[in-house]
């Protein structure tokens, strides 16, 4: 399912470059576009946007008097402020009302693409499982593990990432039986090789236990379970 996106932004000519860059995401869809404050709540109430990226310098209001309404009355929508405001005032309101990233225009493309792929991979990550354990946390607020074992999983090798790690481990641990790497493939939306590295990857640090089934023509099968 693609992140629904709502783009508030005053000159119609940056809203339209916002709108390409955005296209260019495979899991971002833009289904609006807001000109000034009032726009931008009317869209939220009709939309229900997931994301909204939301300028500061708007003609009727700024961008940050509508926080507290946005907080208030569409909580589930993450908002990214995309501005040339540098007012310190200006970004500590918008910590205060948990604006996931704060862009200072004129924002150079690799830093955009930067934090629209970051915000991805944590929206992903944030639906990828129902509960949540300490590495789960540490990984969306980005803070460093802390015992060996974790430090031993940062360092990963190449061809796995940490994202991925974690929904496969997440699969694993949540799974009341074992599974083969097709039945991990199909809950993360990757192929059954792929799921089998990373499988394998738990496996050897001890992340989760590797077991050969014999199915009902005898032939063996590689199953993975929690420890």
């Amino acid at each position: 399912m693609k992140i629904k996106t709502v783009i508030a932004e005053d000159d119609f000519r940056v809203a339209e470059i916002h709108e390409k860059f955005l296209g260019t995401f495979k899991e971002i869809e833009v289904i609006g576009k807001a000109l000034n404050g009032k726009e931008a709540i009317q869209l939220l109430e009709e939309l229900q946007p997931d994301l909204l990226l939301l300028d500061v310098y708007m003609p009727d209001q700024l961008g940050t008097d509508l926080l507290p309404i946005i907080r208030q009355q569409f909580p589930q929508t993450d908002i990214i402020m995309v501005t040339a405001a540098t007012d310190k005032e200006l970004f500590e309101k918008a910590l205060h009302y948990g604006v996931e990233y704060f862009l200072i225009k004129p924002v150079k493309l690799d830093r955009f693409k930067q934090t629209i792929e970051e915000y991805i991979n944590k929206h992903q990550l944030m639906h990828s499982c129902e509960e949540v354990n300490q590495d789960f946390v540490d990984l969306i607020y980005k803070r460093s593990p802390t015992s060996s074992s974790e430090i031993k999983e940062s360092s990963l090798p190449k061809g796995i990432d940490e994202i991925t790690l974690v929904k496969v481990r997440n699969v694993v641990e949540n799974s009341p039986s074992s599974l083969s790497a097709e039945d991990v493939g199909v809950e993360i939306g990757a192929s059954r090789t792929t799921a089998r590295r990373y499988l394998e990857y738990l496996a050897s640090i001890k992340s989760c236990k590797a077991e050969v089934v014999y199915g009902a023509v005898g032939r063996p099968e590689r199953k993975y379970c929690k420890i």
